[in-house]
C-alpha cells in the first residue's frame, strides 16, 4: 500500500501525502497502541486502519474515508484478513471522518493518531502544508487570517481522546494553541497596519 500511495497520490496533497500516512499516522498509531497495552489482534486492526485510512485520496478529495474503506475491503482479503477483521478496520477508518466521534477505545486511538501533529513541534509547518492543499482543492481564496481563526478554533476545541495520547501530546497541544494565538495576533496586526496605511 505504501508503494501505491507513493505512485498514485496527487502532488497537490501537500498535507495528506505519503508522509502523513507513513511517517506520521502509522507510527503514532503503533506508539499509542503499545502504550495502551493492546493485544495482538487490536494492534493489527489499529495499524492496518492507520495504513489505509487516507488511501481514498487516491480517487477523491471529498468523502475520502468511503474510498479508503473500499480500497481496504478490496485489498485485505489478499493478505488473509477475515471478514470480521476487515469490518473492524472499516469501522476504525470511518471514525476518522471529521468531526471525529469515536465510539470505542480503538477508534479513539486511531483518531488521536490521525491528529497527533496537534501536539508536536512540526504542527505549524504541517498546518501551512494543509492550508496549501485546501487552497488548491477548494478552488477559492482562503485568506491567512480566516484560516488562522478557523484553525485556532479547531485546536482550542480539540482534546485527545485516549489516555495515552493525552499523556504524550497534551502539553505539546497546549503549546501549539499558544503559537496559533500568537500567529493570529500577528496576522491581524499586520492586516490592521496595512489598512491604516491605505
Amino acid at each position: 500500500m505504501i508503494s501505491r500511495l507513493s505512485r498514485e497520490l496527487s502532488p497537490h496533497l501537500t498535507y495528506h501525502s505519503l508522509y502523513h500516512t507513513r511517517d506520521d499516522v502509522l507510527p503514532a498509531a503503533a506508539r499509542l497502541g503499545r502504550a495502551s497495552g493492546l493485544n495482538e489482534d487490536e494492534y493489527l486492526a489499529l495499524t492496518t486502519a492507520a495504513l489505509f485510512h487516507d488511501t481514498g485520496f487516491i480517487d477523491t478529495y471529498e468523502d475520502h474515508e468511503a474510498g479508503s474503506i473500499a480500497i481496504a475491503r478490496a485489498a485485505l482479503p489478499d493478505f488473509d484478513y477475515s471478514p470480521a477483521q476487515i469490518d473492524r478496520i472499516a469501522d476504525l477508518i470511518a471514525a476518522t471522518r471529521m468531526p471525529q466521534r469515536p465510539a470505542d477505545p480503538l477508534q479513539e486511538l486511531l483518531c488521536d493518531a490521525d491528529l497527533d501533529l496537534l501536539g508536536r513541534d512540526d504542527f505549524m509547518r504541517l498546518n501551512r502544508a494543509l492550508l496549501k492543499e485546501v487552497r488548491h482543492y477548494s478552488h477559492r481564496p482562503v485568506p491567512d487570517d480566516t484560516w488562522m481563526r478557523d484553525q485556532l478554533r479547531f485546536i482550542e476545541e480539540h482534546r485527545f481522546f485516549s489516555p495515552a495520547a493525552r499523556t504524550l501530546r497534551a502539553a505539546g497541544e497546549s503549546h501549539n494553541r499558544a503559537l496559533m494565538r500568537a500567529a493570529l495576533a500577528s496576522t491581524n496586526g499586520a492586516n490592521h497596519a496595512a489598512g491604516g496605511l491605505a
